[in-house]
């Protein structure tokens, strides 16, 4: 992966889940989702913003709309701050369907890649400085906005299953 952000993201994945059995990926807190859960939900979130990117692609032009301010405050706050809130809900197409664990581990890693490929497809096709696609929350990001809200996302994502690692 060229993307720092995107290869700390499988990084983190690859830690988090270090020698974690089926059981392990399948055991969750009351009312939360299991490790294997929040690789489906990765895994989703990825083929999502894959397959906008590649309709970007066919047709030639970026799909993006003009920002709000809520939009602008979204971005200012989970992609240059940083800091992924807590408590929202995922949005549909994104929450996991009960895969099997191996399933979860295989496709989070593959939608990762290909999205990684994507965004440098993206980003030699149309440039760094222009939107591309909408974020269903965050509205329209650029080719490096991606990359860092993914990253953001992945983060938030592998400390909650570490601290699910560090009650086991």
């Amino acid at each position: 992966m060229r993307s720092g952000y995107l290869r700390r993201a499988r990084e983190a994945i690859d830690e988090a889940t270090l020698d974690m059995t089926s059981g392990d990926l399948l055991r969750h807190p009351d009312g939360k989702w299991s490790t294997s859960e929040i690789l489906e939900h990765l895994a989703r979130a990825f083929g999502g913003t894959t397959k906008g990117l590649r309709r970007c692609l066919e047709a030639g032009r970026s799909s993006a709309g003009a920002p709000t301010l809520k939009h602008r405050v979204g971005v200012a706050v989970v992609v240059r701050l940083g800091y992924f809130p807590t408590g929202g809900v995922a949005p549909e197409r994104t929450r996991p369907k009960g895969i099997p664990p191996a399933e979860a581990m295989q496709s989070v890693r593959e939608n990762l890649k290909a999205m990684d490929e994507a965004l440098d497809r993206c980003e030699e096709q149309f440039g760094r400085r222009d939107a591309i696609l909408d974020h269903p929350v965050l509205g329209p990001l650029t080719v490096a906005q991606w990359r860092k809200f993914h990253w953001v996302h992945t983060r938030h994502h592998m400390k909650q299953i570490m601290k699910r690692r560090a009650v086991a």
